[in-house]
């Protein structure tokens, strides 16, 4: 008797083997928030908590400041050394039809036969700080199938991009230094999340600039001996310089954290993700049951807060 196909194996074991079509079905599942995807999120964590991690990196930016052309070049470089990677493309989504350009995954399209690469695109879904609610659950199952690297793009929606900090173990902040990005990035507090600096389009007037202010402001904050200042490094990813520099300083703030670090950084993310769940399924139900009550608070027979006890009972 011949052995059964691939396809008609049960999808835990497929993806488990490193399917990377049961990935992408699994990928969809969890996107969809279907049950059949939890067999496979908890298999993906179980062989994380035994130390098969991979680098989960979170690249964030404003727009324009060439995120998607710099997480390109990281995969060039990091296949040349014989690492798989895994990308989540988080592209901007109407608020009102919910579709998504999806142009990160199209910017990619040269590594689509390469089976050591994996990218998926994932609608934002109107997400204030730039992720959707089943972002972190699909870089868990991109991690559970065996990569060495998983890479988080998001949208580049400026001062809300904070997220990204909560869902990966390293944050990847991309500047440009004709835009006045330094500026901003100081006024956002977005510094904070950094633990990596890019200055992209290094070839542009203004990039020691730039590095200066950057350097100045890191030393502003509170801090002591044990403080990580966010390594600063040049990149001009359209030519692929700068790389290598950018994947040393994500690999030195690995070393920094240790096991422990890792541990807090993973425990973060899993609150992060049930928290972002809860608040999901709370605007759910506010928007499936509260029409009426909208109208009473409208009309000034309820106010806001009875409302909300309403829909969700007392606090």
């Amino acid at each position: 008797m011949t052995a059964p196909p691939v396809a008609s194996a049960p999808l835990l074991i497929r993806y488990e083997g490193g399917d990377l079509r049961a990935l992408a079905r699994a990928v969809t599942l969890a996107e969809a928030g279907l049950d059949g995807a939890r067999p496979l999120l908890r298999f993906a964590r179980q062989r994380a908590a035994r130390g098969e991690r991979a680098v989960v990196l979170g690249v964030t930016g404003s727009p324009g400041s060439g995120k998607s052309t710099l997480v390109d070049a990281l995969i060039t470089a990091l296949r040349a050394r014989g690492q798989r990677v895994a990308v989540l493309a988080v592209d901007p989504s109407s608020p009102y039809s919910g579709g998504a350009i999806l142009g990160d995954r199209i910017r990619m399209l040269r590594h689509h036969a390469d089976p050591g690469v994996f990218v998926r695109s994932l609608a934002s879904r109107g997400a204030l700080g730039g992720l959707s609610a089943r972002a972190p659950g699909v870089l868990s199952l991109m991690e559970g199938a065996g990569f060495d690297w998983v890479i988080l793009e998001t949208v580049g929606v400026g001062q809300s991009e904070v997220d990204i900090a909560a869902a990966c173990d390293h944050t990847l902040l991309v500047l440009t230094p004709a835009g006045g990005d330094g500026v901003q990035a100081f006024k956002a507090g977005i510094m904070e999340i950094a633990d990596v600096i890019a200055v992209n389009k290094a070839d542009l007037p203004g990039a020691d600039r730039t590095m200066r202010e950057l350097m100045a402001a890191q030393g502003l904050g509170a801090h002591d001996a044990h403080t990580w200042f966010a390594p600063i490094r040049k990149t001009i990813a359209s030519k692929a310089e700068g790389i290598d520099a950018v994947i040393a300083a994500v690999e030195a703030h690995r070393t920094h954290l240790g096991e422990a670090g890792l541990l807090a950084r993973r425990e973060a993310r899993a609150e992060f993700e049930v928290r972002t769940l809860v608040q999901e399924r709370l605007l759910s139900r506010a928007r499936a049951h509260g029409g009426e009550l909208y109208a009473r608070v409208a009309r000034g027979e309820l106010d806001a807060d009875q409302a909300a006890e309403a829909l969700l009972g007392p606090a």
